[in-house]
C-alpha cells in the first residue's frame, strides 16, 4: 500500500516495537523518513517557541543534517592549520563538556579507522584538528582526513552519546540525562556509507549490543541501504540478550522501503524468520542502472553479490563460472576483472563516479549473459527461491 512519508513515520511512531530496522536503496527517502518522523515527535517550531529546542526534544537522530553540524577550515592562506569545527549544539556539549566522552569518541573512531589517526579537542570543544602518528617518522600534525574517515569521526562521537543515554535513562534517578530527559527515540540513518566490511561489521556488532542493553522505554528506528550491516544488525537482533538484559528478538521488527510513485512510498514488514532477499532488488537497480545509462562504481559491487549468492545455491565451488566464457569454453577474463570493478576501494567516498562507456557496456554484457543463461528468482513468503528454467 502506498503512503506518504509522514504516514509511514505515524506508523512508525504506533508501533509496539522497541527497534525498527528499515532496508532501502539510496534515493528511497531514508533521510526524508527521519526529518518527518523528528517533526512529527518533536515538531520544530514547538521545540524552539521558547528557544530551549534541546531541553524538549524528544527524537535524537543521526543523519546527512548530523554531519553538517561539522565543517573544515582548511587554513587557506597559510595551509598549515587544518581543523574541524563543531557548531554549537547542546547533544555535542552535553557528550563532550559535560559527560567527558572525548576518550571514549576517540577510541571508537580509532577502532573503525586506525590507532594512527589521532583526533586533538580544543579546551573548549569548538574544534578538532587530526594528527597521524608515522612511527619512526615521526608525528605529522594538523592534516586533513579522508571525507571517510571525518563520518566515521561524527559517527564515533553521536555512538558515545547514545552510548551514554542509554546508561543514563536506564538508572533509576533519570536527572543525570540532562537535554535527553524527555527522549523517546532514537533515529538512525546510515552511519555505514564509509566503512570497509570488517569495520562495518563490527559497528553493526556494537549497535546492536547496545541497543539489546537499553533497558528504558527509548526506542530505535535505524535505516540503512547497505545489504550486509542490515543484515549482521538483523542476526545480532535475533538473538538473545546476555549479561542479564532482558531483550528479546520479538522486540525488532524489520522493513523494505520502497518508493513506488512520485511522493509515494511503500514500507513493507519482511519476516523474522527468513533471509532478507535483497538480490530480488540488487536485479531491479542493476537492470534500471544499464536502461537509464546512471550507471556507477557500486552496482558492480550488486552484480558480484547477486553472482555470488547464486553460485552458493547452485553448489558451484565459484561464482565466477557464472561469467561470460571465451571462444575456448573459459570464463572471459575481462568480465571477471570488471565484475570485481570496485570491490577493493576502502570508503565508498572513493568511487569514480564517471563511469567509461566501455565499462558500462561490460556491466551489460554480465547481466545479459547471467539472465540468458535460464537463471530468475522468485520468492515465496517462506524464503527466495531460485530456479533454472528449462527448455523443452
Amino acid at each position: 500500500m502506498s503512503q506518504s512519508l509522514n504516514e509511514i513515520a505515524e506508523q512508525l511512531r504506533d508501533s509496539d516495537k522497541k527497534v525498527h530496522l528499515i532496508y532501502a536503496f539510496n534515493g528511497s527517502g531514508k533521510t526524508r523518513l527521519s526529518r518527518a518522523f523528528k517533526e512529527l515527535i518533536s515538531p520544530k517550531n514547538l521545540d524552539e517557541a521558547d528557544g530551549e529546542e534541546e531541553e524538549k526534544s524528544k527524537v535524537l537522530y543521526y543523519n546527512a543534517f548530523t554531519e553538517d553540524l561539522f565543517y573544515w577550515d582548511n587554513d587557506l592562506l597559510a595551509d598549515t592549520d587544518r581543523r574541524l569545527v563543531i557548531r554549537p549544539n547542546g547533544y555535542t556539549d552535553w557528550a563532550l563538556k559535560d559527560q567527558g566522552q572525548e576518550p571514549n569518541a576517540t577510541r571508537h573512531f580509532q577502532r573503525y579507522t586506525s590507532s594512527r589517526l589521532l583526533p586533538e579537542f580544543d579546551p573548549d570543544f569548538k574544534e578538532v584538528r587530526f594528527n597521524f602518528d608515522g612511527g619512526d617518522e615521526g608525528v605529522e600534525h594538523n592534516i586533513k582526513i579522508s571525507k571517510g574517515e571525518e563520518s566515521n569521526f561524527i559517527w564515533s562521537i553521536f555512538f558515545s552519546l547514545i552510548e551514554q543515554v542509554v546508561s543514563t535513562l536506564g538508572e533509576e534517578e533519570q536527572d543525570s540525562a540532562g537535554p535527553f530527559s524527555h527522549l523517546d527515540y532514537v533515529f538512525v540513518d546510515d552511519p555505514v556509507s564509509s566503512l570497509d566490511d570488517n569495520h562495518l561489521i563490527q559497528l553493526a556488532v556494537d549497535l546492536a549490543t547496545l541497543v539489546k542493553s537499553n533497558s528504558s522505554e527509548l526506542r530505535f528506528i535505524i535505516s540503512t541501504h547497505n545489504p550486509l550491516f542490515f543484515n549482521v544488525l538483523s542476526n545480532e537482533l535475533r538473538n538473545n540478550g546476555s549479561n542479564g538484559s532482558s531483550w528479546r528478538p520479538k522486540y525488532h521488527a524489520k522493513w523494505l522501503l520502497e518508493k513506488t510513485e512520485l511522493e509515494t512510498f511503500e514500507l513493507r514488514e519482511q519476516s523474522s524468520d527468513a533471509p532478507f532477499s535483497y538480490h530480488l532488488f540488487l536485479m531491479q537497480e542493476v537492470r534500471q542502472a544499464i536502461e537509464s545509462g546512471e550507471v556507477r562504481k557500486y552496482h558492480f559491487g550488486f552484480m558480484r553479490n547477486i553472482l555470488e549468492k547464486t553460485a552458493t545455491f547452485l553448489g558451484l565451488k565459484r561464482w565466477e563460472e557464472l561469467l561470460p566464457k571465451t571462444s575456448e569454453g573459459k570464463t572471459d577474463p575481462y568480465a571477471q576483472r570488471l565484475a570485481n570493478y570496485g570491490a577493493h576501494s576502502k570508503h565508498s567516498g572513493e568511487e569514480i563516479e564517471s563511469i567509461p562507456p566501455e565499462i558500462k557496456n561490460m556491466l551489460k554484457t554480465i547481466y545479459e549473459h547471467f539472465v540468458a543463461s535460464g537463471l530468475k528468482f522468485e520468492e515465496t513468503e517462506e524464503a527466495p527461491v531460485a530456479e533454472a528454467e528449462t527448455t523443452p
